[in-house]
């Protein structure tokens, strides 16, 4: 059963602006994050799509401070909550920020869950640091999410360990964890990648029902568009750490502008190709980003590109209503821009 979101109100409940992330080795610096700017809104589900290492987790976690420990990293930019800019703050006044309005739910639940602890006591912690509750009164609520997020025979589960549940066991249990501190953005990071078909739609229903009764805005971070498609409001396209293409899911998916998602979309396999024929590729790899250049950072695998794109970095802007069904469909690409812009 398809479950409808919450209309999202008109106010952002977070927006990163201009948010530029520098990570650091011993010889390079690595550009992972170049100028990205996003907002969500209570009750909306925004996807962040695009290969790996693009730069999506980055631009996510990062001004959360959950980004692993030992990388040495440098931000610029905003990041904007009812509470503040985080990255204008202590790491402890983050830390207390992020566990208030923030949950998370990482792509692999069985490293993120401690697996020296029991599964209730863990949720049980979260839920006295960050609601405020009793021993006894977190208890009874990790028992209730728990409940909530589908796991079978709660109380017994409360003491189990998480190598004794099953992996969609285990991603049911990330999400209770997230959802014990009362979060108002919910960020998921992979969450079903490991998971088969029938967990993954589980999960993706749940996620869709949590959202509804609580109003919660998703970031969603992933690579599979139909999960873009059935589970998004708006898609943010990613290419080594800049936002190529945004929009409404109905605009992007339908009618991809980018060149670069145009290819991504182009290489999903679809159930009419024929068995034995090659899936459509994007030619080349992503560039180096300890040594980039000016210009567009697609044009060496761009099938559109001109030499002008390769001089100046284009803007993020707005598609003209010819071709959009809402004015927020924006794209960063000189030719797409200009065929937009040419009458009909």
């Amino acid at each position: 059963m398809q479950v409808t979101t919450q209309e999202p109100r008109s106010q952002p409940i977070y927006a990163v602006d201009r948010l530029i992330v520098d990570l650091y080795t011993d010889k390079r610096t690595i550009r992972a994050v170049d100028d990205c700017s996003f907002s969500i809104k209570p009750g909306e589900t925004l996807a962040i799509v695009g290969e790996s290492g693009s730069g999506k987790t980055v631009m996510t976690l990062g001004p959360l401070g959950l980004l692993p420990e030992g990388i040495a990293v440098h931000f610029r930019g905003k990041a904007l909550t009812a509470r503040g800019d985080l990255l204008a703050v202590s790491g402890r006044h983050r830390s207390a920020v992020r566990g208030n309005d923030f949950g998370v739910v990482f792509q692999d639940p069985l490293s993120a869950l401690n697996p020296m602890r029991r599964i209730g006591p863990q949720l049980a912690e979260q839920a006295r640091r960050f609601a405020g509750l009793s021993a006894v009164a977190a208890k009874t609520d990790a028992i209730s999410n728990l409940r909530r997020v589908g796991i079978a025979d709660p109380e017994d589960r409360y003491w189990r360990y998480p190598h004794e549940f099953s992996g969609g066991m285990r991603q049911r249990a990330m999400i209770a964890l997230a959802l014990a501190s009362r979060p108002k953005i919910l960020l998921a990071d992979e969450p079903t990648t490991a998971l088969d078909a029938t967990v993954q739609a589980q999960i993706l229903a749940l996620l869709k029902q949590i959202q509804a009764e609580d109003g919660l805005a998703i970031v969603l971070i992933t690579h599979d568009i139909g999960v873009v498609a059935g589970m998004a409001d708006r898609v943010a396209v990613m290419y080594a750490g800049r936002i190529v293409e945004e929009g409404a899911v109905a605009d992007v998916l339908k009618t991809p502008t980018h060149p670069y998602t145009q290819g991504l979309l182009s290489s999903v396999p679809d159930l009419d190709t024929p068995i034995g024929e090659r899936l459509t590729e994007i030619p080349g790899a992503p560039p180096d980003l300890s040594s980039l250049k000016a210009g567009c950072r697609f044009v060496p695998r761009c099938f559109a590109a001109t030499p002008s794109c390769a001089l100046a970095r284009p803007p993020l802007a707005p598609l003209s209503s010819v071709t959009s069904t809402t004015p927020t469909h924006r794209v960063a690409c000189f030719v797409m821009q200009s065929k937009c812009q040419e009458p009909i």
